[in-house]
């Protein structure tokens, strides 16, 4: 009953002042982020990051969610309109929701990836409501060493989830780990590799790093890529599924949103893993596979559920752990953290008047884009010829003053440009930026975790196995590092076999 009391709470919350407000802009920023291919929630995200320092911590997040679940569902749009995903979760919905708009019925799979989202992300939200506080309330009870190996499985898991292999995943790792130790030691307050620089005592700006590694190296790929492409948009008809598509249609779209919400709770489970699995899932137990990639509703309906479950998912590990599960989740935390507040265990009991209202308001979002997409689907299908010669040499003025507002550094702009090319060279290498961004982000709470363990042991850090939950979660980072050399090894060979018989 107390979570339903702080939840009435949060809508009134909503109601109030320019909250609404920011909840619609982040959302239509979001669509328009989404349809356009190229950018996406993290590049969204980032490039309005700074612009929420003036605001309130509940009027920032607010407007940063829905730029976050705004994105994942725009990218529906072009995916079925034109066939070009605007995000990588949208890829998935270009196989059945393209065909579908060939056969006249792109109103069809729009208006499902729609209803689909709406009830994938209320479900989704439902799940964050009971299981929230009752994983925060357990969370409690972690000492240092527990969260020692809590941040370890989560960088374990992401390393192994993402890149070419395992050992790309902790060089990157290894190097936002190194990047978040510049400046002032969080234990001791001991000032580290400053090399008596001045701008470098208070440590590396994270706005100025997510920005460069993320909208700046979206801009440098796109660079070489043809912007220049013409596309013609199918159009629309009617928004429904036919009559005997529903039982379906239901179907699908309930097991997309139980799947995309637990998916949501695994660190480094990028928002493209949960639609390929649902697509998989529909594919399985479909009475005509072979029908799929030619125009089926369930396959749409089902991926887009998952993709926006996903993002109510997602948030449960970020709010009760302090542990972001995807880049857009990292920027989410670092918007928190830019407000003096920190995720994890005790962000329920001592901001609810932060929490509530957030997730009040994507109640209010998921609304706000079925209300938007139904009637507009075909608006925002035109946004998505913008040429890339007008929109992105925009959006490196923004990343400029955006950067340049937080500590009206010049040094900022300097990292900012600084991370866009290390990032590009990072992404034509392979090397996944995630791992880079999350240890960079929690390298202050993985040191002083590290620190308060070893005074707690008094240097003896093997104590650590005589502590049960330990013992659980090194073992669970053990396994994914075991499991990820495993699997990219027989990815290699399979490829090997393949290359032979070629």
């Amino acid at each position: 009953m107390e979570n339903l009391s702080y939840l009435i709470d949060g809508f009134i919350s909503v109601g109030s002042g320019f909250n609404i407000l920011y909840c619609t802009i982040g959302v239509v920023f979001g669509m328009l982020v989404g349809v356009l291919p190229g950018l996406g929630p993290t590049a969204g995200t980032a490039i309005l990051l700074p612009l929420t320092f003036a605001m309130t911590p509940t009027e920032s997040i607010i407007m940063l969610a829905g730029i976050y679940y705004g994105a994942m569902y725009g990218g529906t749009i072009t995916s079925v309109l034109i066939n070009t995903p605007g995000e990588t979760a949208s890829v998935i919905t270009c196989l059945d929701g393209y065909p579908l708009s060939q056969k006249g019925r792109a109103g069809a799979a729009l208006g499902v990836a729609a209803i689909g989202s709406f009830i994938g992300g209320l479900i989704a939200l439902f799940g964050l409501i009971l299981f929230g506080p009752l994983i925060a309330s357990q969370a409690l009870k972690f000492g240092p060493p527990e969260f020692l190996c809590l941040i370890l499985m989560g960088l374990s898991l992401v390393i192994c989830l993402l890149g070419r292999s395992v050992v790309m995943g902790l060089m990157s790792a290894v190097f936002g780990l190194v990047i978040s130790t510049i400046g002032v030691d969080p234990f001791n307050g001991t000032i580290r590799y400053a090399f008596g620089n001045t701008n470098l005592i208070s440590g590396i700006e994270f706005i100025a790093v997510t920005m460069g590694a993320y909208a700046l190296t979206e801009i440098f790929s796109n660079f070489a890529q043809d912007m220049t492409v013409k596309h013609s948009v199918a159009k629309i008809d009617s928004m429904l599924p036919h009559r005997d598509e529903w039982p379906i249609v239901i179907k699908s779209i309930l097991r997309g949103s139980f799947l995309g919400f637990f998916m949501g709770l695994i660190p480094g489970c990028g928002s493209s893993i949960p639609t390929v699995m649902s697509y998989s899932l529909e594919k399985k137990i479909s009475k005509h596979p072979e029908k799929f990639g030619t125009g089926v509703i369930e396959g749409v309906a089902g991926p887009e559920t998952a993709n926006n479950a996903f993002c109510g998912g997602s948030l449960i590990p970020m709010f009760t752990l302090g542990i972001p599960t995807s880049p857009a989740m990292a920027m989410l935390m670092g918007a928190f953290i830019m407000h003096g507040v920190a995720p994890g265990p005790t962000l329920f009991s001592e901001h609810p008047e932060i929490v509530w209202p957030v997730i009040a308001s994507m109640f209010l979002g998921n609304l706000l884009l079925v209300i938007m997409n139904l009637p507009l689907a075909n608006v925002w299908a035109q946004i998505s010829k913008v040429p890339g010669g007008l929109l992105f040499p925009i959006i490196v003025i923004v990343c400029l003053l955006g950067v340049y507002s937080v500590n009206y550094s010049i040094f900022d702009i300097g990292v900012l440009i600084v991370a866009g090319f290390v990032g590009y060279f990072m992404k034509m290498a392979g090397f996944p930026m995630v791992p880079l961004i999350l240890t960079f982000i929690l390298g202050d709470n993985l040191e002083l975790a590290i620190d308060q363990s070893m005074t707690m042991f008094r240097g003896d850090m093997l104590r650590i196995f005589t502590r049960p939950i330990c013992v659980v979660l090194l073992a669970v980072v053990a396994l994914s590092l075991i499991t990820g050399v495993v699997a990219q090894a027989k990815v290699k060979e399979k490829l090997g076999d393949e290359e032979s018989e070629i």
